[in-house]
């Protein structure tokens, strides 16, 4: 199997004068009258959310496009933050802006039911990519879940909530919010990534990100170079040293990282280089083995060349994932049920070389993360080609499907008794 069917694409919904209207039409939760958890209940549930989320459909695409259209990078979204909360606020939820005192968080909750259930939305944007890892499809996604189920609250038991998370790709966000009490109490966190084909259990790494910067002494290049003390030169001295060092890395560890500045004339000595460096390793455990060994290389290149050194964390470290397998089991049955098809474990487990701050969640409370496709191959994530497929029919219907299969699990999850990881 590779990517979802292309001919899917044609389930994705027109815009249409008719449910334009439909949309307008936001509020009221949809009653059911269901009592016990049986089969039937269940499915008048699923029922219910499948149609809030269809209601909504124009105004879900319709965001997604807004974001694509106007890609904000990570602590700087502050269009996206207050774009994204509009439709759940229409809807009747509670919104909190600039939640727990960041400028680009927020939160959103409706009903009182014992069991909560979180939905994530992701809306920062690669810095020169734009949405090149479809961040406008996660917040679209996770909003229309959001809606499927507070159609359902009531009847499921359900106190529905969203977390508008900040600064995915590279920043931390979630972990900020964590270290400030969000999630707490929460049963079950939830959300879908793009990727180029399906993947239900998602694999990411843990995680370290770094600034780095050298600073030595400028002069001139030709007349007087023996004054001066090459910062990129140190840089290149360090790079050559994590090179020769992968020759003894595990298998599942990846070092790699971008030089932002090395000098702005040719013919002077560059007194100052900066980069931005990752180390990524399998568990926590593992990266905390490995990443001094990375730092001992850039500590070879200020040696080398006489310069300071000086590192500086961008965030915490992103944790591995830990997935909920009941809740995992509930998505894949239910993204089967709307015709989804998972890739084969080759292709997965390319995906699973990421890392997310979702991962942090997911130690402290039961998550799940899968993989939804947009049918982009042989464009990748973090490429401006899969960009360009995070809008369109294809990027629609992931969109939509997504939000329906997360809804459902959360029915899924109410119905067989509520919290607890598995």
């Amino acid at each position: 199997m590779s990517a979802p069917r292309e001919t899917a694409a044609k389930g994705a919904p027109k815009r249409t004068a008719a449910r334009a209207s439909a949309e307008t039409a936001v509020g009221a939760p949809v009653k059911t009258g269901v009592g016990a958890p049986g089969k039937a209940a269940v499915g008048a549930l699923k029922e219910a959310a499948r149609q809030a989320v269809d209601r909504h459909a124009e105004g879900l695409i319709g965001l997604s496009e807004r974001l694509h259209a106007d890609p904000e990078t990570a602590w700087e979204e502050h269009r996206a933050a207050a774009a994204v909360p509009e439709l759940l606020g229409r809807a009747g939820f509670d919104v909190t802006s600039s939640y727990l005192g960041l400028d680009t968080a927020f939160h959103a909750r409706f009903g009182s039911g014992p069991l909560r259930i979180a939905l994530c939305a992701e809306y920062d944007a690669l810095p020169g990519l734009g949405h090149a890892c479809g961040h406008n499809l996660i917040a679209a996604s996770s909003v229309g879940a959001a809606l499927g189920l507070a159609a359902v609250a009531d009847d499921a038991g359900l106190t529905v909530e969203v977390y508008g998370t900040p600064a995915e790709e590279g920043g931390g966000g979630k972990i900020e919010m964590l270290d400030q009490g969000a999630f707490a109490g929460v049963d079950l966190a939830m959300m879908v990534h793009p990727a180029p084909v399906d993947v239900a259990e998602a694999r990411p790494f843990a995680v370290s990100h770094s600034r780095i910067s050298y600073t030595g002494r400028s002069a001139h290049a030709a007349a007087y170079p023996e004054a001066g003390v090459n910062a990129a030169d140190a840089f290149t001295v360090a790079q050559v040293a994590i090179g020769l060092l992968r020759q003894q890395l595990p298998a599942s560890a990846r070092v790699h990282g971008v030089v932002t500045h090395a000098g702005d004339a040719p013919n002077a000595i560059p007194e100052r280089a900066t980069g931005r460096w990752y180390v990524r390793a399998q568990t926590l455990a593992e990266l905390a083995e490995l990443e001094p060994r990375v730092m001992r290389a850039f500590e070879a290149g200020a040696l080398a060349t006489g310069c300071a050194l000086e590192i500086e964390p961008e965030s915490k470290p992103y944790a591995e994932f830990r997935t909920d397998g009941s809740a995992l089991g509930h998505y894949r049955a239910n993204a089967l049920a709307l015709g989804r098809e998972f890739a084969p474990p080759g292709q997965a487990a390319r995906m699973n070389r990421a890392s997310t701050d979702m991962g942090n969640v997911s130690q402290v409370v039961p998550a799940i993360h899968p993989y939804i496709g947009i049918g982009s191959l042989p464009a990748t994530n973090h490429q401006h080609e899969f960009a360009a497929h995070c809008v369109g029919g294809p990027a629609e219907r992931a969109l939509l499907d997504g939000a329906v299969a997360l809804a459902w699990t959360g029915v899924d999850r109410a119905m067989a008794g509520g919290g607890g990881r598995t």
